[in-house]
């Protein structure tokens, strides 16, 4: 095993390697944001990258957090996966090449139509009131303009 790998499985839980590193899928309903509401930005568990808001986050029933689109779409890689019989679009962050989960063309259609069906293990989440703390300071202004577009 590389030494980036096993510097992975020590800092993840068995769960966040085997759904970044192994491509595997947590159980439906069983991820900690699934049913999770909290303002703030979801970040790759791995890298830190930037990759989902709170504010494009909805409950699409499916027992995954669903995402209407990235931050933006620089911060993923999408790949054909024919896994298990079924034809998906696999969906990986930039930097660390992290698998996320796939994103399906079901989603809402006032929103663009697309749902990232994503694992909590796969993700780390920020509150809003951390960002700047955190190092995400630039990602607090996206609150500040849907809080605008709501008044």
């Amino acid at each position: 095993m590389s030494e980036h790998k096993e510097s992975l499985r020590q800092r993840l839980t068995p769960e966040q390697y085997a759904v970044t590193q192994e491509a595997a899928t947590e159980r439906p309903f069983s991820g900690v944001y699934d049913n999770f509401y909290q303002a703030g930005i979801y970040v790759d568990v791995v890298s830190g990258e930037p990759l989902f808001s709170s504010l494009d986050k909805y409950d699409a029933g499916c027992g995954w957090p669903s995402f209407t689109k990235p931050i933006q779409n620089a911060q993923l890689t999408e790949h054909h996966d024919e896994s298990f019989g079924m034809h998906r679009t696999e969906v990986l962050s930039a930097q660390a090449a992290s698998h996320l989960g796939h994103v399906f063309p079901d989603g809402p259609q006032a929103q663009g139509g697309l749902r990232y069906c994503i694992n909590s293990a796969a993700l780390k989440f920020i509150p809003l009131a951390e960002l700047r703390a955190a190092g995400y300071g630039q990602y607090v202004d996206l609150f500040a303009k849907s809080e605008g577009d709501h008044q």
